[in-house]
This record gives structure tokens, sequence and C-alpha cells, in this order.
């Protein structure tokens, strides 16, 4: 899957932040309300219009964009 196909930037769309195409749901509240133990269910309960792809998507935005941090060790 390709997360670019569900997740788009426009700045005129949420400040320009990333967002589920279609929609003004921000990435970031996805990925905060699967770490705050929401499943798939209820994330799409809750906002009907993303779908499964969307949410993995965004799961996938963050996993690539961890990819490509550099980091660097504090003593």
């Amino acid at each position: 899957m390709n997360w670019k196909e569900h997740i788009s930037s426009d700045p005129a769309i949420m400040f320009g932040k990333m967002v589920i195409n279609g929609t003004r749901i921000p990435v970031e509240l996805i990925l905060e309300k699967l770490a705050s133990d929401y499943s798939f269910d209820d994330l799409k309960k809750a906002y009907p219009r993303i779908t499964t792809g969307d949410i993995q998507a965004c799961l996938l935005f963050a996993a690539d964009n961890t990819k490509h941090e550099k980091t660097l060790a504090v003593a």
C-alpha cells in the first residue's frame, strides 16, 4: 500500500497538516487515538468517512517518517 494514495497536505486545509484525503481528519489524531487503545472499528464508528485502508495508511506514514529520522545520542 502507498500511504500517499490516502493522505495529503494542503495549506488551505488544517493549516497544511497531513490529513486523510477528502476529510479534515489529521493523521496525528488517528495515531493518537490508536495509541490511546482505540481499535480500527472504534475509529471507523467515530469517523464514518474513513476506511481501514486510511487507518493503515496513517500507520505506514508514521513508519515511513521514522525511517528517515536522524537520531543523536545524548549522554
